[in-house]
């Protein structure tokens, strides 16, 4: 996971905070991420918990007050959290953009 909040994100980090748009708990974080991914990212459960925790650290989740009903324990992304994530989406369809433009222009100097 980068150091600071421009560091672009590991791709486990970006699935991670993907999956926290809205509440969820940790093992539907480990489903979600491998979903999304298409089964790229399989976060195991100590490498889960522990970037849960960094990024609480961070201030780019929150771990959701218990309710009392015995359910497991769920994470939201914070403000903070959405940003970092609207960026990564920016930064990563841009760099798609020009992979592709990049791409296009290689298939045309082919012709």
């Amino acid at each position: 996971m980068g150091t600071d909040n421009n560091a672009p994100l590991t791709e486990a980090t970006y699935y991670i905070l993907l999956s926290l748009i809205r509440p969820n708990h940790g093992y539907g974080i480990m489903q979600n991420a491998q979903n999304l991914s298409e089964g790229r990212v399989r976060l195991a459960a100590g490498t889960l918990y522990g970037a849960l925790g960094t990024m609480c650290d961070k201030g780019w989740i929150v771990l959701l007050p218990a309710d009392g009903s015995g359910r497991k324990k769920e994470y939201v992304l914070t403000e903070k959290g959405r940003q970092i994530l609207i960026r990564e989406v920016g930064r990563l369809s841009k760099m798609a953009s020009e992979g592709e433009a990049a791409i296009s222009m290689m298939n045309e100097e082919d012709r």
